[in-house]
């Protein structure tokens, strides 16, 4: 027998928990009584256009940039006080 759908709205909800207030998939597949695997499946979909795959992607990169513009900034700082 078939396990009821989850509504959309219900699994936007599990996977805003897990990005945003660090909730593991574990944890979220327990409270809401589904598999991880299907959390890990909704969390692969597309959500408000963008892949979860993809966010994390944009994080690393943003990331990176800050540390990029923040070397810059010190070198030239350091550049400027040397005049």
């Amino acid at each position: 027998m078939r396990k009821p759908r989850i509504a959309p709205e219900l699994k936007e909800q599990i996977i805003n928990r897990i990005k945003n207030d660090g909730i593991t998939v574990a944890a979220a597949a327990k409270d809401h009584g589904v598999s991880e695997n299907t959390i890990y499946g909704w969390i692969a979909k597309k959500v408000d256009g963008v892949s979860y795959s993809e966010i994390i992607k944009l994080k690393r990169e943003n990331a990176q940039l800050l540390q990029l513009v923040g070397e810059i900034t010190l070198k030239l700082s350091e550049t400027q006080k040397k005049k």
